[in-house]
């Protein structure tokens, strides 16, 4: 066997494991997730301290979701997502951490009560839209921007049912809405309908009452 033909075959095995790892990461997620009833994701920065307005709000829109039978989902590490894992099992609500492995910033909290470990994006990604009813956005970085993007993508194009997306806090996020009606819509990448695929809200409890709204249990 020559050289290039080992390197290719040693490719080709390192491939297949791979695959083998991505369907074992779908199924342990699906076994996981599969009895959790109705969901609500929250999304933000993972990078923001308990004292942090974000996170107080993240822990209370949490604790209020949780006490009325919603499971919170998570990405399972620090800042925000500790945030609303805390407020659901402090409120005795099941709390979900689907954590990435990152070198950096990204290690389990320690509030969820069902914790799912990924090692690619993309499954972990799955498992968010798979299994939530509804997603809440606080402030956060290019992660959060994605898994926005993700959602807002999939509503348009009606891959999946619409489901309440909420900005959380007008200040952070009013910026980007302005850039969307006057660069993408104004350009015509976007509809004036897209501009109704969200909320941007300020308040905990309106937040909270929009998920009750469309999400009934």
């Amino acid at each position: 066997m020559s050289s290039k033909q080992y390197v290719i075959d040693d490719l080709s095995n390192k491939e297949a494991w791979r695959l083998f790892r991505i369907m074992a990461e779908f199924v342990d997620g699906f076994e996981s997730l599969n009895e959790l009833g109705p969901a609500i994701s929250i999304f933000g920065s993972a990078r923001v301290s308990p004292e942090d307005k974000s996170y107080k709000q993240a822990y209370e829109i949490a604790h209020k979701l949780a006490k009325s039978g919603y499971a919170v989902i998570t990405g399972g590490g620090p800042g925000i997502m500790e945030a609303g894992n805390k407020g659901a099992h402090d409120a005795g609500g099941v709390a979900v951490g689907l954590n990435i492995q990152l070198p950096f910033e990204q290690k389990p909290n320690d509030y969820a009560t069902i914790s799912c470990e990924f090692k690619y994006f993309f499954v972990r990604k799955v498992m968010f839209i798979k299994y939530s009813m509804g997603y809440i956005v606080m402030p956060g970085g290019f992660g959060t921007l994605d898994e926005l993007s993700e959602a807002l993508v999939l509503t348009q194009t009606k891959r999946i049912k619409p489901f309440p997306i909420i900005l959380f806090d007008k200040e952070f996020w009013n910026p980007l809405v302005d850039w969307f009606k006057n660069t993408l819509l104004q350009k015509k990448c976007i509809s004036p309908k897209d501009l109704e695929l969200f909320w941007v809200v300020d308040d905990v409890d309106e937040a909270v009452s929009i998920i009750k709204k469309f999400v009934i249990i």
